[in-house]
């Protein structure tokens, strides 16, 4: 359940074709991003926290990994989608688009994520399909993410209505297959993912062929479960991304190396922790039942299958039309008269398509100009007579510029 089988498919845009722009105003945008102090130029890489399918950023973060990171000193942001993130997840990742370029650019450097279920996953459509992010954001640390979706969703939706969410999420659906073409990873990047083989809602998860462990690109990559460092480890699938002191010390551990999170750093003690850091002992636990609850209870839109895929994810859009053909230049044509050995000028007439447009006569002629044409291509000959009787015709193709009607200026003595 890699997703290699659509790393090449031609169905899909190019991992370079530049990013749309974003459809969601810009006031929404602003509003759904929460952030600490320390953001604007920051002194060390901040962190946005991207949370889970039925989850807002206070239910999934604001009782662990907030307070944690405030201690320790690490700026962070938080972002909430529309309904909770049971809309289409397309638009999730816009407002991940925007929380990244924002954080980037008050920060002046990069950025990392770090994100639970959907929030794990979501950061990576943001970055295969906005280029320019990409070198904006130095870490993507997920716990129990969505990479391939889910073999439950089948399950849990059938053949009735499910949140929008839920149908992306399937393993087979085709935005799991959009997110993971031509390559999983990107290079500049570290890719942590922590899973639990307990795990109920992302399935399968028993090792890291499973749906949250990534394997193609050129990003770095960790896949490590819980289990990995602790055998009997029993967090599922919410414990690991908001208590669970073994996911949180990997998070940690990729956060202040380079590269991903290394197992081997993370010190056998996490093992006998209840909690991770920023969890109260007092009111943690009324606070995780009511984030809980409060995921089990929300709501969004539903239908009956998945929502369609955006025209830019098959690089389908309409372009937009450009700015009118125009010509090289809207000067007037000018024609400076040269006599050379047949003596000076002394006639002239002009013609536009067999069309004379000019003549002029006088005892010295030097130049004579043409208004702008009609647009279209024009043959332009040009008579002229010299004092000896000698004649010379030349011609010129030209391009019109203007639909206006050609005119004409007497010839300059």
């Amino acid at each position: 359940m890699t997703g290699t089988a659509a790393a090449a498919d031609p169905a899909y845009a190019p991992p370079d074709t530049p990013g749309p722009a974003l459809s969601v105003a810009h006031d929404k945008l602003a509003a759904s991003l929460e952030c600490s102090a320390g953001i604007d130029h920051a002194k060390r890489t901040p962190v946005l926290l991207v949370p889970g399918t039925g989850a807002t950023a206070h239910d999934n973060f604001s009782w662990n990994y907030e307070p944690a990171f405030d201690k320790l000193g690490i700026p962070w942001c938080a972002v909430t989608f529309p309904y909770s993130g049971n809309g289409d997840i397309q638009v999730n990742g816009e407002y991940v688009v925007y929380a990244i370029r924002t954080m980037y650019a008050r920060a002046g450097r990069k950025i990392s994520t770090v994100g639970h279920s959907q929030g794990g996953m979501v950061p990576r459509w943001a970055l295969r399909f906005w280029p320019d992010t990409r070198p904006m954001v130095d870490d993507v640390i997920g716990f129990a993410g969505s990479n391939h979706g889910s073999t439950q969703t089948g399950v849990s939706c059938g053949d009735g209505e499910c949140i929008e969410a839920d149908w992306q999420q399937g393993f087979e659906s085709n935005f799991i297959r959009a997110l993971n073409s031509f390559g999983e990873t990107f290079a500049g990047i570290s890719y942590t993912n922590v899973y639990t083989h307990n795990d109920e809602i992302v399935q399968p998860n028993s090792d890291d062929t499973g749906s949250s462990s990534l394997h193609t690109g050129s990003g770095r990559i960790t896949n490590v479960a819980t289990q990995d460092i602790c055998p009997a480890n029993t967090s599922e699938h919410f414990l690991i991304g908001t208590i669970d002191a073994t996911a949180y010390a990997l998070a940690i551990d990729a956060l202040e190396h380079d590269g991903p999170a290394d197992p081997a750093r993370v010190p056998i003690t996490v093992c006998a922790q209840p909690l991770q850091p920023g969890v109260d002992p007092a009111t943690g636990p009324a606070a995780g039942l009511q984030a809980l609850y409060n995921d089990e209870s929300s709501t969004g839109p539903e239908s009956k299958g998945e929502p369609p895929l955006a025209c830019y994810v098959t690089a389908a859009c309409p372009k937009k039309p450009g700015p009118p053909a125009t010509c090289a230049s809207t000067r007037r044509i000018v024609f400076h008269l040269h006599a050379g050995r047949r003596g000076r000028i002394v006639e002239v007439r002009v013609y536009v398509d067999k069309r004379r447009v000019l003549h002029g006569r006088g005892h010295r002629l030097r130049a004579v100009s043409i208004g702008r044409l009609p647009a279209g291509r024009h043959t332009i000959r040009v008579v002229t007579r010299a004092a000896t009787g000698v004649r010379h015709i030349s011609v010129r193709k030209v391009r019109g510029c203007k639909l206006t009607p050609p005119h004409t200026r007497r010839a300059r003595r």
